[in-house]
């Protein structure tokens, strides 16, 4: 089965298209030099450029994978959650896809897709198992039950961990997109020296919450500034990694020891980050457990993945028309 799809919840505009697990054109359209002079992504830009790029993109997806239009068997589009202006643009040339070539249409959850790109990366992957999904907007910890069945056990309260990075990477003075940035020069943590707190959250033992942690480093940074120390950046930017993660794995592994799951996945954006696949690696190996996370080319917003989570989805029964709308928020276990 042919699927093309379509992935725009962002500031990446993608299209790919697939057969099943296999990757037959994956073509992504980067914003990021030009949100970078804002510190961030301008919604209504990304919007704009989406628009501007999304046919070229589809054309090229359909080129590079040596088929046609009429090749086609689907069409799938990230229809929830993300930036409504992007998600639409999306939504609405994915609908005229489907009309226009009278195939079915397919609406996928981004999250989800995260998830399945982890499917392209290991072809053994089946559920059921434990999966983190970190990114930039979520942070959930979640059974994945089948393919199209999950149920979320753990969730941020506030802030994701991948905003957690971003806005500290700013107030740091790193470029855009700062979790990567972070990333890239973090050295070696040093707690003593620049000591963060671990949030603590009332209730559910799985929940997150990083807006406190983060508030503690942007505060560091005001303080030691008022008072004419130079911050050492390298060693804040280990340290609140170092923070992160281990909540993070501390988490994720005790709700696999409590709901007996020996197989951990990793996904989404900061499934990149390189101390969180080491640690969760390491950890995995030294306390028996599977760990599965993507390649590093497909943790990153990309149209493979929605295509992939979309052939499940179909064979699940779960199409879309033309009444198909765009959804700002909406969490994993509905559609």
């Amino acid at each position: 089965m042919l699927i093309l799809s379509i992935e725009s919840s962002c500031d990446e505009t993608s299209a790919a298209v697939t057969r099943e697990r296999d990757v037959l054109s994956n073509i992504i359209s980067t914003q990021i030099d030009e949100h970078r002079i804002y510190g961030g992504v301008v919604p209504e830009i990304a919007s704009r450029r989406h628009c501007e790029n999304i046919a070229a993109v589809v054309n090229e997806a359909i080129d590079r994978a040596g088929v046609t239009f009429s090749d086609i068997d689907a069409v799938a589009v990230t229809a929830f959650p993300g930036l409504i202006g992007a998600l639409l643009t999306g939504v609405n040339f994915a609908k005229g896809l489907s009309l226009s070539l009278n195939k079915p249409l397919i609406a996928v959850h981004h999250l989800r897709s995260h998830i399945a790109a982890n499917y392209i990366s290991n072809p053994d992957l089946k559920p059921p198992f434990l999966c983190l999904t970190v990114s930039g907007g979520n942070t959930v910890l979640c059974e994945v039950k089948d393919y199209t069945d999950f149920s979320i056990i753990g969730r941020t309260l506030d802030d994701a961990a991948g905003e957690c990075f971003d806005k500290t990477a700013r107030a740091m003075g790193l470029d855009y997109p700062g979790g990567v940035n972070l990333d890239k020069i973090a050295t070696v943590a040093d707690p003593e020296r620049y000591p963060l707190p671990t949030p603590k959250i009332n209730g559910d033992p799985y929940d997150f919450s990083f807006s406190g942690l983060k508030t503690a480093v942007i505060n560091l940074i005001h303080n030691q500034k008022q008072k004419g120390n130079e911050i050492d950046v390298p060693v804040l930017c280990a340290t609140l990694r170092k923070k992160v993660c281990d909540i993070l794995i501390e988490k994720t592994f005790l709700a696999a020891k409590e709901n007996n799951y020996k197989k951990i996945v990793l996904a989404g954006g900061v499934s990149a980050n390189s101390e969180l696949r080491s640690r969760f690696e390491s950890e995995c190996k030294k306390r028996g457990y599977e760990f599965y996370t993507p390649l590093l080319k497909y943790c990153g917003d990309n149209a493979a993945m929605v295509g992939i989570q979309a052939y499940y989805e179909y064979k699940a029964g779960n199409t879309a028309d033309v009444s198909l709308n765009a959804t700002a928020t909406m969490p994993i276990d509905l559609r």
